[in-house]
């Protein structure tokens, strides 16, 4: 029985659409075994042998480890526990991380696991947002679809922001869900407190998600013009609470008695987000603390790039399909009132999947391929919610003939991205396509021959849409990950779309790392070019490095490779030594040394690889001088000479440079710390690093 409702100031009631039926009770337990199967599931991909990642990205791991010590670290997201400058993103997504590890120790495990229950909730609540309209099936349909997105089973089992970011993000949709049933001004503010919060994880990338919320709301919510304006002024409100409160404090602590704020330039929180982490994401242009530049790291710019050799097997499988159920949905509910809930998930699923995957396409900064993990909630909650509309509509052919299509449209797209992977289990592509034309065929009978029919048609359609990101997802949970940048599934040569766009060529190009200066990738290109004063690293240790994972540099990401000229680090270890690109190792005699000291820092470096892992593996805090890229003015020459007066800092460890990556040292602020440490202090090989004792003047 569907009620009339009266807006408070409208003059004509709106009849909202009817609430899906959920499972009668006498299938309530199954319906409850049917999520426990799911989260379970998701759990396992989630955990399993998670440890062997070890550190992972051991930027964020020494922050981690640093937050562990200091509560000051806590709070501010430092890399180092005695505070000399920050991570280059705002610290929420370290804090359930440093919790953790306050709790049961900093290991491996501790720091992980947060990131794995992140995921699981993620999947619950996708679960619980999608069953509140369409029901428990859908839900769990949506749940399952999300939870064996390769690169959401990478990043949830990895220690980058993106994992809190995902969860907030499904948190504020739930809540604006909830808040489009009543129009409910106190779901709307936890909507914008939870985007706000959000914004503490990972800067300004969330609020690409804010506009198909914003929309949804103004356009679907049961009252009148006035009020939900209102009502939206009040959780953009929220929103400036949700994130203003850390930022405020920051901007209120003086310089002197905090860290420098990583990445920023101006040492201001305000200056990271809108900056290095805002304008020049999108620009490419050098803002904050940081060159811009994008490319390489998942193609270059255009409508291609999410379908590419890059991209595709992280999240494009049921990309297409997902696109086809934002127009099946708007068509579906063109007559329908204002109030329609199947226009409104459109608009919020659909909004949310187009804004940001246009963003992520045509961004000319640093756009990493694990970003894409933002597009998975939306991309399954549209795949299932399309399905199930156009299910309801079967008695209709054109609704059939559309299913059929759209099943074999995404089981030919699925079989073209096994394909990149040549020779890897061949059997999967088997498998989708004999469920596809199964599923086509049976989906194409008329619903009231037979139920058992439609029950094989369901069968089969899950089994050929599931069955390839399935196959990515164990392949990712049993593949250790280390380094800046992670990549899900297996070797994957170029092919269809390519990093250049439609038809061009895939993979990773040559030429190093393009311009990069977050912490996620490296910055400038290797030894000899831009932003690397030297050709070498001077004092480091020699050695081609080792990798057990992806990335090459000439069409295809390959099983191996650290080189620097042109090889990519995505999967497994890489590096050896200090300033490594990730998942590097500090020598066994210089570790030694370094827990030997006692004075506030161990060492300086420049920087923070290549005193991550010095970090690490002493327990020792270590100035990481210029930040991530080495081109932060922090501290500055003035600044380092009166720390080395004051005894706090013992040893000056060589090499390191733009992105703690291979040969130099860094530029401004580093670049004169490093001369005047050559000038006035004596060098020594520990280990085979050179190091300074600035307790020792030279001669």
């Amino acid at each position: 029985m569907t009620t009339t409702y009266y807006p408070p100031s409208d003059t004509a009631p709106v009849e909202p659409a009817p609430v899906a039926r959920r499972w009668p009770p006498s299938s309530r337990l199954t319906e409850r075994l049917s999520l426990a199967g799911l989260l379970m599931t998701a759990a396992v991909l989630y955990v399993w042998d998670l440890g062997a990642s070890g550190d992972a990205n051991d930027f964020y791991a020494a922050a981690v480890q640093a937050g562990t010590k200091s509560w000051k670290a806590f709070f501010f997201g430092s890399f180092d526990s005695a505070n000399a400058i920050t991570v280059d993103k705002p610290p929420a997504s370290l804090w359930p991380m440093e919790l953790s590890g306050r709790i049961f120790g900093f290991s491996s495990w501790s720091m992980l696991v947060p990131q794995a229950i992140e995921g699981v909730l993620a999947v619950w609540l996708l679960y619980a947002t999608v069953r509140r309209w369409f029901g428990a099936k859908v839900g769990l349909l949506a749940g399952f679809l999300f939870a064996l997105t390769p690169v959401a089973v990478l990043m949830f089992r990895f220690n980058n922001p993106d994992a809190l970011m995902v969860l907030l993000l499904v948190l504020a949709t739930y809540c604006v869900t909830r808040a489009l049933e009543v129009a409910s001004t106190r779901w709307l503010l936890h909507a914008g407190l939870a985007m706000g919060f959000a914004f503490l994880a990972k800067g300004l990338q969330p609020f690409t998600v804010l506009p198909a919320l914003g929309l949804a709301y103004l356009v679907a919510a049961p009252t009148s013009l006035r009020r939900r304006l209102l009502q939206l002024l009040g959780a953009g409100v929220g929103v400036l609470v949700g994130a203003g409160w850390w930022l405020l404090t920051v901007q209120l602590t003086p310089a002197a008695d905090r860290p420098y704020i990583g990445g920023s330039g101006d040492n201001s929180a305000l200056g990271l987000a809108f900056g290095y982490n805002g304008i020049s994401r999108l620009t490419g242009g050098s803002q904050g603390g940081g060159p811009g530049g994008g490319g390489g790291f998942d193609g270059s710019t255009g409508i291609g790039r999410m379908f590419n050799a890059l991209n595709g097997g992280q999240i494009a499988w049921l990309l297409p399909a997902a696109l086809a159920a934002i127009v099946a949905l708007l068509f579906v509910s063109r007559r329908a009132a204002r109030t329609d809930r199947t226009r409104a998930a459109a608009i919020v699923w659909g909004g949310w999947l187009l804004v940001t995957a246009g963003v992520l396409s045509f961004a000319g900064g640093i756009i990493h391929t694990y970003y894409t993990i933002e597009l998975a909630p939306a991309i399954a909650a549209l795949v299932a919610v399309g399905a199930a509309t156009l299910w309801r509509l079967r008695a209709n052919g054109i609704a059939r003939a559309v299913l059929a299509a759209a099943l074999l449209g995404s089981a030919a797209w699925a079989y073209a991205l096994l394909h990149r992977s040549a020779g890897w289990h061949p059997e999967v592509a088997g498998i989708v396509s004999a469920a596809a034309v199964v599923g086509a065929v049976l989906l194409l009978v008329p619903a009231h021959r037979s139920r058992l029919v439609g029950a094989g048609a369901i069968v089969a359609g899950v089994v050929a849409l599931a069955a390839g990101p399935a196959a990515y997802a164990i392949e990712t949970a049993g593949t250790p990950h280390t380094g800046s940048t992670p990549s899900a599934g297996p070797t994957v040569a170029s092919a269809g779309f390519g990093a250049g766009g439609l038809g061009g060529a895939g993979g990773r190009p040559t030429g190093g790392f393009p311009g990069a200066s977050s912490a996620e990738g490296g910055s400038g290109t290797l030894p000899g070019g831009g932003g690397f004063p030297g050709g070498s690293l001077p004092g480091a240790p020699t050695g081609n490095g080792s990798s057990t994972g992806t990335g090459s540099a000439s069409g295809q990401v390959g099983p191996s490779g650290t080189s620097p000229t042109g090889q990519l680090p995505t999967r497994g270890s890489s590096g050896t030594g200090p300033g490594g690109a990730g998942g590097s190792t500090a020598s066994s005699a210089l570790v030694a040394l370094l827990k030997k000291t006692s004075t506030t820092w161990a060492a300086a470096t420049v920087g923070s690889q290549q005193a991550a892992p010095l970090e690490l593996a002493s327990g020792k805090a270590v100035i990481a001088i210029g930040g991530f890229s080495g081109t932060d003015d922090a501290p500055t020459l003035a600044q380092f000479e009166k720390l080395v007066q004051e005894g706090k800092v013992r040893y000056f460890v060589a090499g390191g440079g733009v992105g703690g990556g291979a040969g130099g040292a860094g530029s401004g602020a580093a670049a004169q710390i490093t001369s005047w440490v050559e000038q006035h202090y004596t060098s020594s090989t520990v280990g085979g690093t050179t190091v300074y004792d600035l307790t020792e003047a030279a001669s």
